[in-house]
């Protein structure tokens, strides 16, 4: 009923042709030069229950506006199909290689995440359809570039690639890849976050310093300090550990889909994904915590999550809820990989400027990169436990 309830809603509105701007925003049929974006474009969408509509990119935008989750399924109709080909079940054991990375997580610093912020939340949008979304794809790609030249040693930056994930709308998602020793299946792990931000209205700024759906800078550049953290620590893992920052996740997980089907398609053997979105905020008065989803993910390698929490973090975690397509780890799910998310706190107490010009660090004091460099402690622990670590000989 509840899901019956909500198509129906999203249907009214949908066909309305009524669209409800903030006060004193600009309308979104004017022409706006930067963006690449046909608002009569058909799109076809999955809604939770798996019903898929028809509709425009305009009827898009305003089931986004209105806090309707979907996957956009054009380009990706089969992206479940490919379940049957998931047929091992993986195990997660506990937590067992302290030893290898407590010392890693001592060298977590606010330092390069403070400093990345400022800068990835300075485009005036994100949105992947925009030029300042392509710009921004481009800064980060050169971030990440320069990071593994200054961090990691001349053999470890051997095994390290680093590729784009090309799209037609521009933006592309970006691969960092640390090549691991073992040749057996379940041989990668994914660490995801995504780059790209939009407003109410695309049109509109959106600087997405954390706020999910709208943004997830704080998440990029938290899975950016582990990867640095990591290669400088001279991280080789036995099973093969990738960083991935997808474009397109607010037009309905379409960078996350792709890679997913891509890997799918190739057979990839994915051991574990976990995505990290939204990581910067604590609501004032509320106890600092991690928030872990608990609906639409792997369950047994949530627990793991839990585990790692307990483990190596100085802050509880605490269960909470997102819903459908909530994030780029249910393109993973969809495909028939385990996959998890967490965020920054339960999600009631999450950060509430979402889509909006008002996602900047600078807002409230209760945007906290002390808070965000737990997850990176999370991401650290996460690509060792489950990656391995080759020891040299």
């Amino acid at each position: 009923m509840k899901f019956l309830a909500g198509l129906l809603s999203l249907l009214a509105f949908v066909t309305s042709g009524v669209v409800a701007l903030p006060h004193g925003s600009q309308s979104p049929f004017e022409v706006h030069p930067g963006f690449n974006l046909d608002l009569n474009a058909l799109r076809l969408v999955e809604l939770d229950g798996h019903q898929r509509v028809w509709m425009t990119e305009l009827e898009k935008i305003q089931a986004k506006a209105h806090g309707v989750k979907f996957f956009d399924i054009t380009d990706t109709q089969d992206l479940d199909t490919f379940n049957q080909f998931r047929l091992k079940k993986s195990t997660y054991p506990s937590p067992n290689t302290t030893e290898r990375v407590r010392p890693i997580l001592k060298t977590l610093s606010t330092k390069g995440p403070q400093e990345n912020l400022v800068h990835f939340s300075s485009f005036r949008t994100r949105y992947y359809r925009s030029d300042s979304g392509r710009e921004s794809q481009q800064w980060l790609l050169a971030k990440i570039a320069e990071t593994t030249s200054e961090f990691a040693s001349k053999p470890l930056q051997d095994i390290i690639t680093l590729s784009e994930f090309p799209h037609s709308w521009g933006q592309n998602s970006i691969i960092a890849r640390i090549n691991g020793s073992s040749t057996e299946d379940d041989n990668i792990v994914v660490i995801g976050a995504h780059q790209d931000s939009t407003n109410l209205w695309p049109f509109l700024p959106a600087p997405g310093a954390d706020a999910e759906p709208a943004d997830d800078g704080s998440g990029t550049v938290t899975i950016l300090e582990a990867y640095r953290a990591l290669i400088a620590a001279d991280f080789r893992p036995v099973r093969t550990v990738e960083f991935h920052w997808y474009s397109a996740e607010e037009g309905g997980l379409l960078g996350s889909q792709a890679v997913a089907r891509k890997y799918a398609a190739d057979h990839a053997h994915v051991l574990a994904m976990s995505q990290f979105d939204m990581t910067a905020w604590v609501k004032r008065g509320t106890r600092e915590e991690v928030g872990v989803i608990t609906d639409f993910v792997d369950q047994e390698l949530t627990q793991f999550n839990k585990d790692l929490v307990s483990t190596y973090l100085d802050i509880p975690y605490v269960e909470t809820k997102c819903g459908y397509a909530c994030s780029d780890h249910a393109s993973w799910s969809k495909a028939g990989y385990p996959s998890i998310f967490t965020i920054e706190s339960s999600f009631e107490n999450s950060n509430q400027h979402i889509h909006s010009s008002n996602d900047r660090i600078d807002i409230s004091d209760e945007f906290s990169f002390s808070h965000m460099l737990e997850f990176s402690k999370l991401a650290v622990a996460f690509a060792v436990e489950l990656g391995g670590w080759t020891e040299s000989k």
